[in-house]
């Protein structure tokens, strides 16, 4: 049996960042051999997440990253139960590097195909291991929620806290304003593209309700004015629930509509997550 010195303990335990006592048990169970350690310990610590399986995942970070060789982009979104787990430099790189290898690699359907990935920059790794290791050194239940890939020329942007991801895609050029438009959606939070998106029922009841207002706070009007009021109220709608219809937060003069149209871009596509929502 080889000897487990406290030596091999220390330098075992600032690898893996586990308890003394647990290092120490897994080296011994492993005969020394600190690579069986480290399977034996992933074995453990899922067995002991399982058990945790039910717990609530309300905090998290989402990260984008983009492919400038093949203008992939790829957000995803990773859960755990604590603001202070999420704001940690291990689980930024955790997600930072699922990202990554989402944009790089063959693209994946689910997230245990894109966990069996290989870390990027590290090939003899899996995303699963540094994923499971995180899990057994911190003990909170993560959950690969949300990941998606875009292949269009696209803008994103990501808020400082992790908290809100946008990824707007176009057809044409320019990126940096698509950025831009990408900030926008992030404190405008439009619910639509477009008024063409909008649910006709939602757009009727929406116009049925300031119709009634409207003839109420102006009775005995002409019913033309009455019109061009209730056209003016639905105006104002539109601005508050369609991206192009919405006053751009850079040029206050122009909708999105307009900066999109002068310089180049159609809007094909947004993709606006909230953490956990």
């Amino acid at each position: 049996m080889a000897d487990v010195t406290a030596a091999l303990v220390k330098s075992f335990r600032e690898r893996t960042g586990l308890p003394m006592m647990e290092c120490k048990k897994a080296l011994v169970e492993a005969n020394g051999d600190e690579d069986l350690a480290v399977e034996l310990l992933r074995k453990s610590g899922k067995k002991t997440m399982e058990k945790r399986g039910g717990r609530e995942t309300e905090a998290g970070r989402i990260a984008v990253y983009f492919d400038e060789p093949t203008g992939v982009t790829a957000m995803i979104e990773l859960l755990c139960e604590s603001a202070p787990v999420a704001s940690t430099d291990e689980f930024g790189k955790l997600i930072a590097n699922i990202a990554e290898q989402f944009a790089k690699g063959p693209g994946a359907k689910t997230s245990e195909e894109l966990l069996a990935q290989p870390v990027p920059g590290n090939p003899s790794k899996k995303l699963q291991d540094e994923y499971d290791d995180l899990v057994n050194k911190i003990r909170e239940v993560f959950k690969l929620n949300r990941m998606l890939r875009v292949e269009n020329k696209s803008g994103s942007y990501v808020h400082h806290n992790g908290g809100i991801g946008v990824i707007v895609e176009i057809e044409g050029d320019n990126t940096a304003l698509a950025r831009d438009i990408c900030m926008h959606v992030a404190s405008m939070r439009p619910k639509y593209l477009s008024k063409e998106n909008v649910d006709p029922a939602a757009a009727a009841k929406e116009k049925e309700i300031v119709g009634e207002s409207v003839r109420a706070e102006n009775a005995g009007k002409p019913a033309n004015i009455i019109d061009k009021i209730i056209e003016g109220r639905m105006k104002t709608f539109y601005a508050d629930q369609c991206l192009l219809e919405q006053p751009f937060v850079k040029e206050q003069s122009k909708t999105v509509a307009q900066m999109a149209n002068e310089n180049g871009i159609k809007i094909l596509n947004v993709t606006h997550w909230i953490l956990g929502q």
